[in-house]
């Protein structure tokens, strides 16, 4: 839908926006140099001096892990300052390091080769696995060990920048985003990384636009190569033209004026010109997010992915830990209200021992692993009822596909209920229950589901490759991944129809929740609320807030009598683009 200009002399790439805004500079190649290890035998006298190496690597590596620590706490706040506490959580973990201590004593190797041997097991790990999270905490990982080997070969990184740019990287571990931000920067550009990346956190943090995921970039720029970046669409543009340069600069002129006018919608309510009110909540994994999630005017928390509680873990957290951070969650939030989802692993999700399967994705995951980890699921369903004593606490079962599953849960819930009021521990009585509808199988019994429950939440993102039998991670297929496909439109409308006749309200956190171009179409199924990344909070709220609900259930009754997923695009981007010039609506925009 774009009336953007092109040039032949110009290259246009597409990748991830991870932080909002238009950036237009020269680009500057940041290469960190990976420090080289070697493995080198050690005579036994020089054992002591290479543990005493080691010990000052390793001292050094945490006095500059707290500077940046406290300089991101000073700049951005406690939370987001949090993002390096879990790295010195673990240059104080004395297993790891006893660990390689004694490796080095018996094998008698370089302290250089057992750290890089010994932290690269986890590192290796975490890459490995098919859950972006999960993978974007292993850069955190492999950049703690490359600090400790570049102090132990007493190596300085350059930090200090000449000039105002577009940082352009292969990645960016989370020091790097922020210490480079002490320098004029206009933009970050990296290779890899999603959304849930700390350099797509720190840029949103920072408010410094970003866009990653954009292969072989590097290869493509040299330094001083005019770029530009735009935050809204993912788009970028290398040796943009004049005319091309015109058109963003008006555009990031547009967008400034907009987010002014987005910024007095954020104590206004999500309600419809013609008074149909609609809850808007936020999609939450990290603790760094909760105060962006208060500047966007969230309701409230609509999901809480609890299995972020997991990472870098090879035993589940105690009922304690647990009780403790869901409490300053909800204390957080209070009086808004949160969902916590119960632990949703397996398939392509963390677990703290992964279990071979042929298909993870139709295999032990969600609700299934926790049914049969009732040890595990009985300390988590304490510790949620634990942090509900304010009542603004709720819960919800994840990948539920049948009533006995559902009833299963509940009985769990309540033996936890008893456990606590044995205990003389107070907590919500009355905590509502909901469960996500992700399996076709749920979806066909949604009546059955709402009679037992007091919320239903629709995950899209699973709900749409089960029903289109397409596995979007799969590059082959991606392609067919379609959230307008007639089938998921229609699939959509039966849940919430039939969630509303039991009188359940029904939401949706899955991705299609926060996509603009579906705002109009949700609101006119009869969707009750939308769960979306604090990002999109604004953009959702001035929609609703600009379209009557009458109008909007006539849309979806235009678009429920079309036949494939381009028209549906076609006729919902002629709608928004008449209506919402201003609001950016995914690809070409």
């Amino acid at each position: 839908m774009s009336d953007q200009p092109r040039q032949a002399n110009e290259i246009l790439l597409k990748g991830i926006p991870a932080a909002p805004g238009i950036a237009i500079g020269p680009s500057l190649i940041f290469h960190k140099t990976l420090p080289i290890v070697e493995e080198r035998l050690l005579q036994p006298s020089e054992v002591e001096a290479e543990l005493d190496r080691l010990r000052q690597a390793v001292a050094r590596s945490k006095k500059e892990l707290q500077k940046i620590f406290r300089f991101a706490e000073e700049k951005l706040g406690d939370e987001e300052g949090k993002i390096f506490e879990a790295q010195l959580l673990i240059l104080e973990d004395s297993v790891l390091f006893d660990t390689i201590f004694l490796r080095i004593r018996t094998e008698l190797r370089n302290a250089g080769y057992i750290v890089y041997d010994e932290i690269e097991k986890y590192h290796r790990l975490m890459a490995s696995s098919r859950d972006e999270y999960t993978r974007e905490r292993a850069l955190d990982v492999e950049d703690l060990r490359n600090r400790i080997l570049r102090n132990l070969q007493e190596e300085k990184l350059v930090s200090k920048l000449q000039t105002s740019a577009i940082v352009v990287s292969h990645v960016l571990a989370a020091a790097d985003t922020l210490i480079l931000s002490r320098n004029d920067i206009l933009g970050y550009l990296t290779e890899v990384g999603g959304v849930t990346s700390h350099t797509a956190l720190l840029a949103r943090a920072l408010k410094i636009p970003a866009v990653v995921g954009v292969r072989h970039v590097v290869s493509m720029v040299k330094e001083g190569t005019p770029v530009i970046i735009d935050g809204y669409g993912g788009n970028v543009i290398i040796h943009p033209s004049e005319e091309t340069l015109r058109f963003y600069q008006e555009k990031k002129r547009k967008h400034k004026e907009f987010e002014d006018r987005l910024a007095d919608l954020r104590d206004l309510p999500a309600e419809t010109p013609d008074g149909r009110q609609i809850e808007l909540v936020a999609n939450v994994e990290l603790v760094e997010e909760l105060e962006f999630v208060h500047v966007q005017g969230a309701d409230g928390i609509g999901l809480y992915r609890s299995e972020t509680l997991l990472l870098g873990k090879e035993v589940f957290p105690t009922e304690d830990e647990q009780a403790d951070h869901y409490a300053l969650l909800a204390d957080s939030m209070f009086p808004k209200m949160i969902v916590i989802r119960t632990f949703d692993i397996g398939g392509d999700k963390m677990m703290a021992h992964p279990v071979r399967e042929s298909n993870p994705f139709l295999g032990w995951r969600g609700i299934r692993v926790m049914l049969d980890k009732t040890n595990v699921f009985m300390d988590q369903l304490r510790a949620i009822l634990r942090a509900s004593s304010r009542k603004n606490v709720k819960i919800m079962f994840p990948m539920v596909s049948n009533i006995k599953e559902l009833r299963e849960a509940r009985r769990y819930l309540e033996e936890a209920k008893r456990d606590l009021v044995e205990a003389n521990i107070p907590f919500d009585e009355k905590i509502k229950v909901g469960v996500m509808i992700e399996v076709p199988a749920a979806a066909v019994i949604t009546e059955d589901l709402a009679k037992e429950v007091d919320f239903l939440s629709i995950g899209t993102n699973d709900l749409i490759q089960y029903l289109l039998a397409v596995d979007r991670s799969n590059d082959i297929v991606s392609s067919l991944y379609q959230e307008f496909h007639p089938a998921v439109v229609r699939f959509l409308r039966r849940i919430i129809e039939r969630g509303k006749k039991e009188g359940v309200t029904v939401g949706m956190c899955g991705e299609m929740a926060g996509d603009p171009l579906a705002t109009v179409l949700l609101l006119g199924l009869g969707l009750d609320e939308f769960s979306v990344v604090p990002m999109m909070l604004p953009e959702i709220k001035k929609i609703i807030r600009s379209t009557k609900y009458r109008d909007a259930r006539r849309v979806a009754k235009h678009v429920l009598s079309l036949q494939t997923e381009d028209e549906v695009k076609s006729y919902l981007l002629a709608w928004m683009k008449k209506r919402f010039p201003d609001i950016p609506q995914g690809e070409g925009s």
